[in-house]
């Protein structure tokens, strides 16, 4: 199975981006779009010079618990830019988003509770309600992340959208917003 398949069978077809997207980051935005490839995981990330985004990470059913996520983590971690991921709220009928929140909170992550990140799946034409994760060595402030995050959306998930897929996303003004009120932690709902 090549490393598209193994995304394309883990990630829910709203958060996938086509195979000629990728494909496309890893030849056109080389510079800061990478795979880390191997049997058992696909890590596929943008590095820029003040963060780094991690846009899928896969490890396989028969790796998990062996230690090869937080090797793969760390290896970004010893780069000391903040990290930031999307991931998607917890749905009780897949188990796995719970355990990947797990994952996260135990690598030191923070939900960025101010920033709200809805945006229309091109697959589906639905909106999909995602949370930012973040991990900052020098304590980056939320709205630093979001800054991040809207860089992110125009380099990375819009790349070439209207070419690759017929249309557009939404501009990232609709997509993310910053809201300092209280919001919940994604973190309190984990058992």
């Amino acid at each position: 199975m090549n490393w598209y398949e193994k995304l394309n069978q883990y990630f829910p077809i709203e958060e996938m981006k086509s195979k000629k997207h990728m494909e496309a980051l890893l030849q056109e935005r080389k510079d800061i779009y990478h795979k880390d490839e191997g049997v058992n995981h696909v890590l596929m990330y943008a590095e820029l010079p003040d963060f780094i985004f991690i846009d899928y990470l896969f490890v396989s059913k028969d790796a998990r618990g062996e230690g090869l996520g937080s090797k793969l983590i760390n290896k970004l971690k010893n780069k000391k830019k903040p990290i930031i991921l999307e991931v998607e709220p917890i749905n009780y009928e897949d188990s796995d988003s719970e355990k990947r929140l797990k994952f996260y909170q135990k690598q030191g992550f923070k939900h960025a509770e101010s920033i709200g990140y809805e945006r229309r799946s091109l697959a589906t034409n639905e909106i999909n309600k995602l949370e930012i994760l973040y991990w900052a060595p020098n304590n980056a402030s939320e709205k630093t992340i979001f800054e991040a995050m809207q860089e992110t959306y125009t380099l990375i998930h819009t790349f070439k959208d209207k070419e690759l897929y017929g249309e557009s996303y939404q501009p990232v003004h609709e997509v993310l917003t910053i809201d300092e009120g209280n919001n919940q932690n994604i973190f309190d709902e984990l058992s």
